[in-house]
Formats: C-alpha cells, structure tokens, sequence
C-alpha cells in the first residue's frame, strides 16, 4: 500500500506599480515580490515568469522530498505530473495578470461568473459597482491622513513625558 504524503505550498505574491516619466512620456513599471508562506524565502520580480520558476522550483522540492523513496526514473515521472498544471500557467497566467492589472473590476467579475456555481457562499458576488481605481488624490489623502496621525501620536507621547516626568 502506498503511503499519502499531504503537502501544502502557499505563496504570497505582492505588486507594487511605480509611474514615471521618461522622455517626456508617462510610463508604467510593475514590480513584485513572491513569498512562500511554509518556508519564509521570498523572492523580488519585475518579469512575472521570475515568480513563476520560484513556485516551480518550491513545488518541485516538496515533491521530490515526497517521493525520496522511489526511483530516479519514478521521482521524474512524478515530477513531470506533478509539474503539467504550469504548461496551462504560462500559456493564460500572463494574459490574465495583464488583463486584472488593466482591468481589475472587469476581471473580477469574470472570476465572480465562473466561480458563481460552486455554491452561495463562494458565489456570491462581491458588490464592485462603486469601485474604481486608486487616484493620485487619493493617495496624497491617505499620506495626508497618515501625517497628521503621526503628528498626533507625537503631541500624545510628548504629554506623557510631561505627566511622566512630574510623577
């Protein structure tokens, strides 16, 4: 009887957008960061194919250390297997980042429409009707917000010393 080894790989992937011009002309960069969760490495990316070969090389680890009681020619074979779900990746994965980064609300419904079968609670539609995309006004108001807070926290401290000090 063979025995079941249950493994689990969870990665974080994280993008931040920079926008600059160059030559006179706005462009825009997209930069990442990809995290596997169980074993804490991480790994930065400007091409997304760089977060996909980190994956491929984790998940190809696990499975061979899942597998070190077979054979050389059975670990490739399991290897191989185990592996096809990325032929399918990097054939749609970049056309859909692309697609979310340009879009995102646009994607989110097609995720929402193909996932809306597998039941109510995963099907239900998160409500996106008021949502657009972050303005530079809105980032100016958040780092705004986050200096007065800071200001604030500062005045606060600098009364607890005062209090502090004539105890």
């Amino acid at each position: 009887m063979t025995k079941k080894v249950d493994q689990t790989a969870s990665f974080m992937v994280r993008f931040n957008q920079k926008i600059f011009d160059e030559d006179g002309e706005s462009k825009v960069q997209w930069r990442g960061k990809i995290s596997h969760v169980q074993g804490g490495d991480e790994q930065s990316f400007s091409d997304f194919n760089d977060a996909l070969a980190f994956m491929q090389q984790k998940l190809a680890k696990l499975t061979k250390e899942a597998t070190k009681d077979k054979t050389t020619a059975q670990q490739e074979g399991i290897l191989k297997k185990s592996l096809h779900m990325w032929k399918t990746i990097a054939q749609s994965g970049p056309k859909v980042l692309m697609d979310t980064l340009k879009d995102p609300k646009k994607q989110l419904t097609q995720i929402q429409g193909q996932i809306s079968h597998l039941g109510d609670e995963i099907g239900e539609k998160v409500q996106i009707d008021q949502w657009r995309n972050a303005s530079r006004s809105d980032f100016k108001k958040v780092k705004k917000s986050i200096s007065d807070l800071a200001d604030q926290i500062k005045k606060l401290n600098a009364k607890i010393d005062s209090i502090s000090k004539k105890d």
